[in-house]
């Protein structure tokens, strides 16, 4: 054994098998390849993977490990040879004698032999061998394994994670950006509420069909079958094939409305031309015919006018009440308007035929409902009629001390069609498990079954004039991720205040105020999708779904209630004078108030998320789109404050 005074002891090396003995002639490579010639310049080229490995097996070529054909793909051994070349004639050859022996060697003498390699290096031969392994061990999954497995992987992250990982290379994205992974991501939360995260994203109806013409060029088809596909974002195209936009682009424009919604970024609209206070709306943005989105108002000058919501223009106005129009709703063939003078009439608003009048209640009529059998009204009488549709006739439902100010239809579950029995012909049909919520200035609720005409349930708390009520189908689920929500805002109150809409009018400037404006972390935006993981992994849970009634009144609360117990499961304080309507969806509540502001809630946390501030006026009516509010006010001003698109404050 040689020892030096600049170098450490070392063991001996090892000694080669006989039969691997390197030729020393100096024209020749030391290697026991015999393939290997020398080059012009009588270096000995280094020999490849490859050779190497058929060497090693000169009966039947080995196919090579991962590593290996990566080093043989990405030509990891040049360097290695232009190293070598610049060495001595001896040098080179003892060199490769060692790489040979090496390569020679089966698996466990590699072993052995790296492990007396290890036992001679210095700490700086070690440290550039954790430099060089760092990077040697690393491999890319996704190269390996097939594309079913990776993308089995992928559907473990987040929407956060997911758009990072399509930042890697070309193949990465490729995995990260398959419809497989995104449509999992907004089947589990668009147009409801996440199980666990409490995260919701708007299905934006208008948004669904997307024609040829408006397609990017640069959106690949997705990878799974048409007839997969659901219909939910498949045009419907004349004389045309149907066509997909991919999942991500889907989920990324409704999370970009989401955001809107929680920060407070929005555009303000006006639409003038009643000249007394708006009492009524509705909105409807999914009308096969017009091609453009309807809106509907009522007002105390008499009138119901008719408006194209992207224009902001009048399409038509509708006369023929006597008194204030204090109730309207429609739907795709008429629209029914109930008035302060006694009388209800339906109407074709496309023409603005009045088509017939119900005459019947001895006061104003202030609500009505309908659906696909029959209407109910409520009147300034206290009573509540319910009309059938094919004859006109009504019976009366009586019970209410003062005005009647909101009905709404039910159906409860399994219902079954069935004819009452108590009448003649020209009474209504109610199917069996149809009921009826009404809400009075006597401060109850009342809860009728149409088909046996009875009050069944009465919901008391208010301590004023209840205005507004609202049925809504929730997630029983959905209230699970609550506590973690709630614990990590208790301490956060901060409001961020913005003007929008107008500065040159200022009667056209509204305010915003956000209300926990900084809440939305990175663990929101990552858990907005942490269930998808369950979802693509087997272990998603079926939703149970629970109706509950929302109510507004005078008392200037909101309350939300259990159908089953008739008891009030949350109050909402916040309005500093009554409440005259509420709205509500899946992924939000809105409230108008006498205080002329409209307040946006979270409703699972009872938390007002923003405050609307702009009429001049109290707030009567209010409509809740998927990325709008639509108001009407005692001012006459119609406002719509839109949160879709890139919105910057």
């Amino acid at each position: 054994m040689e020892t030096s005074t600049t170098e450490c002891d070392t063991l001996p090396a090892p000694r080669l098998a006989s039969g691997l003995t390197p030729d020393l002639d100096h024209n020749r490579s030391p290697s026991p390849f015999p393939i290997f010639e020398p080059s012009s310049s009588g270096s000995s080229p280094l020999p490849t993977i490859s050779d190497i490995e058929m060497y090693t097996t000169p009966t039947a070529q080995r196919k090579l490990c991962v590593r290996h054909q990566r080093m043989a793909d990405e030509g990891t051994n040049l360097k290695l040879q232009q190293a070598l070349d610049a060495l001595p004639v001896q040098e080179r050859e003892a060199v490769n004698a060692i790489w040979s022996g090496f390569s020679s060697s089966s698996h466990p003498r590699r072993e052995l032999i790296l492990q007396g390699i290890l036992t001679m290096c210095c700490f700086s031969q070690l440290s550039l061998l954790t430099e060089q392994l760092g990077q040697l061990i690393r491999i890319d999954p996704f190269t390996v394994l097939p594309r079913e497995v990776s993308l089995r992987v992928l559907a473990y992250l987040d929407a956060t994670s997911l758009c990072r990982a399509a930042q890697v290379s070309k193949q990465w994205k490729s995995l990260a950006d398959d419809d497989v992974l995104w449509r999992g991501i907004c089947e589990q939360h668009i147009g409801q509420k996440c199980l666990k995260c409490g995260w919701g994203l708007p299905i934006l109806e208008r948004k669904r069909a997307v024609r040829t013409n408006s397609a990017s060029p640069s959106s690949s088809p997705p990878s799974f079958p048409p007839h997969h596909t659901p219909d939910l974002f498949v045009s419907e195209i004349p004389d045309a094939l149907p066509f997909t936009r991919p999942w991500k682009d889907v989920y990324s424009e409704r999370l970009s409305v989401e955001r809107n919604w929680r920060r407070g970024r929005c555009s303000v609209r006006t639409l003038r031309g009643h000249t007394d206070g708006v009492m009524c709306l509705q909105f409807d943005e999914t009308l096969q015919h017009p091609s453009f989105p309807i809106l509907i108002t009522g007002s105390y000058d008499r009138t119901v006018r008719v408006w194209n919501i992207e224009t902001g223009l009048e399409v038509r106005c509708l006369r023929g009440h006597t008194r204030a129009v204090r109730a309207l709703q429609f739907d795709e063939a008429k629209l029914i308007t109930g008035s302060m003078d006694h009388t209800i009439r339906v109407w074709n608003w496309r023409s603005g035929e009045c088509i017939r009048t119900l005459e019947g209640h001895t006061e104003g009529v202030v609500c009505l409902n309908f659906d696909s059998n029959v209407l109910a009204s409520g009147s300034v009488d206290t009573t509540v009629k319910v009309w059938n549709f094919r004859t006109g006739e009504a019976f009366t439902l009586r019970g209410h001390r003062d005005w009647v100010n909101s009905v709404r239809l039910w159906e409860s579950e399994d219902p079954a069609d069935v004819e009452m029995g108590c009448g003649s012909g020209s009474e209504p049909r109610i199917c069996q498990g149809t009921l009826l919520f009404s809400a009075s200035d006597d401060g109850t609720i009342r809860l009728w079954d149409l088909a046996r005409r009875t009050c069944v349930r009465q919901f008391t708390g208010h301590v004023g004039q209840v205005q507004s009520l609202k049925v809504l189908e929730v997630d029983e689920r959905c209230d699970e991720g609550i506590g973690r929500q709630e614990h990590r805002i208790a301490d956060s109150n901060m409001a961020h205040i913005a003007q929008v809409g107008n500065p040159t009018n200022p009667f056209e400037v509204c305010t915003v105020i956000t209300h926990d404006a900084n809440s939305e972390s990175m663990e929101d935006i990552q858990s907005l999708d942490r269930v998808t993981r369950e979802v693509l992994a087997g272990s998603s849970r079926k939703r149970a779904k629970r109706p509950v009634l929302i109510s507004g009144s005078l008392d200037n609360t909101i309350k939300v209630w259990d159908i089953d117990t008739a008891k009030a499961t949350q109050t909402l304080f916040g309005h500093i004078e009554g409440v005259w309507a509420v709205a509500s969806d899946k992924l939000r509540l809105i409230s108008g108030s006498h205080d002329r502001t409209i307040k946006v809630w979270n409703r699972e946390e009872g938390r007002c998320t923003a405050t609307l501030v702009g009429h001049r006026g109290a707030v009567t009516c209010l409509g809740l789109g998927e990325d709008k509010i639509i108001s009407g006010s005692d001012d006459g001003d119609i406002r719509i404050w839109s949160f879709a698109g890139d919105i910057r404050l």
